[in-house]
């Protein structure tokens, strides 16, 4: 029996107008995913969407504009790359996710996560204002614009206490005229990052005091300014790309061949921003005119960790060990943004890395195997979204005992602000030291504790150390 014809209005009309916005200003063609639900399963906080990533991508493809701008999903993504690694058609829905977002906001449109939104602002105010963040200044401002007084007070409390955080900011200003470093093709320049100067002081300290006690000249770059971190990415493309070449022209200009960098958020804003010049010669072009210098591609940007196994390698600094951490069984966690995506950070074993393991082997301590390495620990939302933190970071300590680890080593300061500064707001039985790579380093190296600054950890290690003899 032949069927009636629908009505006109029951017919769908697909629009890809907003398609062919994402196509034009990412290069990203929607149309190539064919629902794998890969970017969905592996979403570390699916959970708390409205609608999920594949669903997103679906929406997008049938032009339903209503889904894709008035959902809390592109704000609540955390930006851990998971999805963009594992999508067999090579689509950066991270990338997709952020520009929906900025979509959202100039279009009109109230932000579905507001807290996310001021964060956003604050950020980039803090860092138009003094060249860096000013964590302090973005705190108080947050709360002022969200109302949210209260919320995290026990834990600025404990950081205050530890001295973590400047009451004053510190202007820096990229300089115009850079002079050669002397010596400078024969050291690192060090890029440590906002954070490093104030709430993950003991990761700066040991990692000078283990470097200098290895061989490896640091030398940090004069007028550095703040990678941008996820808030330029979310809200200003241009302005992500932009702060991190400031850096690297000033670094090149000195005359260094690599740059490290501790931090795996000012790693990861610097090798996306190297990718994106590097396919795109409209925006090669407009950066260098904008940062007022021809760049020209010749310094090599590294995390610490793989620039120490690359550099000296585990066998060298075996051989300097002088107080072996035997007995001490720990889980090394990598968080996101180390290795991901492999095509910007140019990871070899995206999904399971090793050099942080293999030198904590060559310093004596035993490294157990787990499946967590680079679990997302929602540091993107440290300050909008704690609950989503406390979850996900009490489920990676979870984790780590389960595997019969007695401590977690970490090479990023914001996922160790989630691991360790939070914990006793996770009410956990009992607490599980979070210590920096570098501060079991300079402990194994014999190095005076001092340089581990193991007084500035607020989930304190040295009773453990003590336990297992590694302290007296």
């Amino acid at each position: 029996m032949r069927e009636k014809p629908q009505p006109a209005e029951d017919i769908m009309t697909i629009n890809p107008a907003l398609a062919r916005r994402i196509q034009e200003e990412l290069g990203q063609n929607v149309y190539l995913c064919y629902q794998c639900v890969k970017c969905t399963g592996g979403c570390p906080i699916g959970q708390y969407f409205d609608w999920q990533p594949n669903q997103i991508m679906r929406a997008l493809q049938l032009g339903q504009e209503d889904v894709a701008l008035q959902s809390q999903t592109p704000w609540l993504c955390a930006a851990c790359q998971t999805c963009t690694t594992r999508c067999p058609q090579g689509l950066d829905i991270a990338a997709i996710m952020e520009f929906l977002t900025r979509e959202a906001v100039a279009r009109g449109n109230r932000p579905k996560v507001p807290e996310v939104d001021a964060f956003n602002k604050a950020f980039m105010r803090e860092v138009r204002l003094w060249g860096r963040s000013y964590e302090l200044g973005l705190m108080a401002e947050l709360k002022l614009r969200t109302g949210k007084i209260t919320e995290d007070m026990d834990l600025a409390v404990k950081v205050l206490a530890k001295n973590k955080l400047p009451f004053l900011p510190v202007r820096s200003k990229p300089p115009k005229n850079v002079k050669p470093v002397p010596g400078a093709a024969n050291a690192l320049a060090y890029y440590p990052g906002c954070s490093l100067h104030s709430t993950a002081e003991e990761f700066n300290e040991s990692t000078k005091a283990v470097c200098e006690a290895l061989g490896v000249k640091l030398v940090e770059p004069k007028g550095w300014v703040c990678c941008g971190s996820s808030a330029a990415h979310r809200a200003d493309p241009q302005e992500a790309v932009r702060l991190p070449m400031e850096n690297l022209r000033i670094i090149e200009q000195s005359g260094f061949n690599e740059a490290v960098m501790p931090c795996a958020a000012c790693f990861s804003r610097h090798m996306f921003a190297l990718h994106e010049i590097r396919h795109d010669k409209d925006l090669k072009a407009g950066m260098d005119e904008k940062i007022g210098y021809e760049y020209q591609d010749s310094v090599k940007v590294s995390s610490l960790g793989e620039a120490l196994f690359r550099r000296v390698g585990p066998q060298t600094v075996m051989d300097k060990v002088k107080k072996p951490l035997t007995g001490l069984k720990v889980v090394c966690y990598y968080g996101c943004l180390l290795t991901r995506p492999p095509e910007v950070t140019e990871a070899a074993h995206p999904e399971n890395p090793a050099e942080l393991d293999a030198l904590m082997v060559s310093v004596g301590a035993e490294v157990k195997d787990w499946s967590y390495k680079t679990t997302c620990c929602g540091a993107a939302h440290s300050l909008t979204r704690p609950d989503i933190v406390l979850d996900l970071s009490s489920q990676l300590i979870a984790h780590a005992r389960a595997s019969g680890a007695e401590a977690i080593v970490v090479a990023c300061p914001l996922c160790h602000t989630n691991l360790d500064a939070r914990q006793f707001q996770m009410k956990l039985e009992n607490s599980v030291p979070v210590l920096y790579f570098t501060q079991l380093m300079a402990l194994a190296l014999g190095l005076p504790e001092k340089t581990a600054a193991l007084n500035k950890n607020l989930v304190d290690p040295r009773p453990l150390l003590k336990d297992k003899g590694i302290l007296p």
